[in-house]
């Protein structure tokens, strides 16, 4: 059981680490959001993994038990980084109707570049805004 939340906390780590570096805004919030699985899961597994296992000590033998405090974090945890996800969706779409486009680090996509170079370059203009005739 160990191996299995072992290798989940560290696919979800890498899953995330690598969303955040993709410099898209949903993807860092994908990727946040599994690496706030992967701090639940490893704090859940604090706990002890025992399964069927009652969360309350028994009086009457050495019956095993499972630790309440890490449920109670991880709940805790579920709890803030909702909250926290949904902050950072509103300031995303805000970003991306303010700027018509989602990436983090505020540069312009490629595309809109090379469409902006497609264009003819401005000729010559006289005072009154109308292009001269050269030719």
């Amino acid at each position: 059981m160990e191996i299995v939340i072992s290798s989940a906390i560290g696919i979800l780590t890498a899953g995330g680490v690598y969303l955040i570096l993709r410099l898209r805004s949903f993807s860092v919030i994908l990727g946040l959001s599994l690496l706030s699985y992967a701090v639940n899961l490893f704090l859940f597994s604090t706990g002890r993994l025992t399964v069927n296992a009652p969360p309350i000590l028994s009086p009457y033998g050495d019956a095993s038990y499972t630790d309440p405090l890490p449920q109670a974090l991880v709940l805790t945890a579920i709890v803030i980084s909702f909250g926290m996800t949904a902050v950072l969706v509103m300031i995303s779409l805000g970003a991306y109707l303010e700027s018509g486009h989602d990436r983090v680090d505020g540069e312009e996509p490629l595309k809109d570049a090379l469409d902006a170079a497609d264009e003819p370059p401005a000729g010559p203009e006289t005072s009154g805004g109308r292009k001269e005739n050269i030719a």
